[in-house]
């Protein structure tokens, strides 16, 4: 029997671009298809992440027209990382496997055929892993490469220019769901889950229509994210500089006193200065980093939900099903 698959679709303010790649995720969805490679029982997924304009519209519109497409509303904006994970956890006792991707058309739709060959071929998690970057500005570029070269450095799991899309087989899923954590990094997070996994390569374009919503402080702010999510090496480092510093100052403190017992000046009150400037700073910067960790300890322990799905375009269509047609009495009538 075929795997039903469920391609999901997190969605903010993409009322431009979405009527132009919606067609483009369920012709793809009707060629795996016909092509004996996944059951008609496959959906498209969209999350609406809180849009602010009409995308829940579209999708609610798609949804009543063609039932392979289906729409979860999320209550308010919770992120693009929530917005995946609302859509995954809805689709994991619905489908055999998924596929996350953005909706902006900018991921090559077609590697989709190699995940699934790769699934099928016995992989439960198949990375998509972007060939090049050369649409991609040379500051975008340098610190993108840079973000994985550095979480690698500080010990997290992480596969090289892989972002956000990617094949999960169900049973990963239903293991992932054990993970509570707040602070979302899913590219990070996969990997800890385990299971036989590959990766696919393909060649990212424009986006097709609208601007990005991924501007360089919710870059920064993910990277943070994943840095302080996945490892604890950086409060490592500044223990080892503190030690250093501490080392230093100590020599320092050893070198006033003898020259104040030989009965020699210690001139220079510029040099002490600096030197009480440079220790300030690096401790107001080892108090950010562990005010950090110490923050994302404070929102777990909260334990708030990490989504709200207000809507679901199913059970509008339900309900439109089970009511009295025109003319009908209903049971109260009868």
């Amino acid at each position: 029997m075929n795997p039903s698959l469920y391609i999901v679709i997190p969605c903010y303010n993409e009322q431009e671009v979405l009527p132009i790649t919606a067609p483009m995720f369920l012709e793809k969805l009707r060629s795996l298809s016909a092509a004996g490679k996944i059951s008609d029982e496959s959906r498209v997924l969209f999350v609406n992440d809180g849009s602010k304009d009409k995308t829940w519209e579209i999708i609610r519109g798609l949804a009543a027209a063609d039932p392979h497409y289906l729409g979860i509303c999320q209550s308010r904006n919770r992120g693009h990382q929530n917005a995946v994970l609302a859509g995954l956890m809805e689709a994991k006792d619905r489908c055999d496997i998924t596929i996350s991707i953005d909706c902006d058309g900018q991921d090559d739709i077609n590697a989709m055929d190699a995940m699934v060959d790769a699934y099928l071929a016995g992989c439960d998690v198949v990375y998509g892993v972007r060939s090049s970057r050369e649409t991609d500005t040379f500051f975008k570029r340098a610190t993108a490469q840079g973000f994985y070269k550095f979480l690698s450095g500080m010990g997290a799991e992480v596969v090289y220019n892989h972002a956000d899309y990617r094949l999960i087989s169900s049973r990963v899923l239903q293991e992932f769901a054990n993970f509570k954590e707040v602070n979302l990094f899913l590219r990070g997070l996969i990997p800890l889950v385990g299971f036989k996994s590959t990766t696919v390569e393909y060649a990212r374009a424009e986006r097709l229509a609208g601007k990005s919503h991924y501007p360089l402080k919710k870059m920064i702010g993910l990277a943070v994210d994943g840095i302080t999510s996945l490892s604890v090496k950086p409060l490592r480092l500044i223990t080892g500089f503190g030690v250093f510093v501490a080392f230093f100052s100590f020599i320092g403190c050893l070198w006033a006193l003898i020259t104040a017992l030989c009965g020699k000046a210690v001139a220079g009150w510029a040099s002490m200065t600096c030197i009480v400037c440079f220790v300030s700073g690096v401790q107001l910067i080892c108090l950010g980093i562990i005010g950090e960790y110490i923050g994302k300890i404070y929102l777990e322990t909260k334990g708030r939900p990490r989504y709200i799905i207000s809507e679901r375009s199913w059970e509008e269509r339900d309900r439109q099903a089970s009511a009295p047609k025109a003319g009908e009495r209903g049971p109260e009538g009868s």
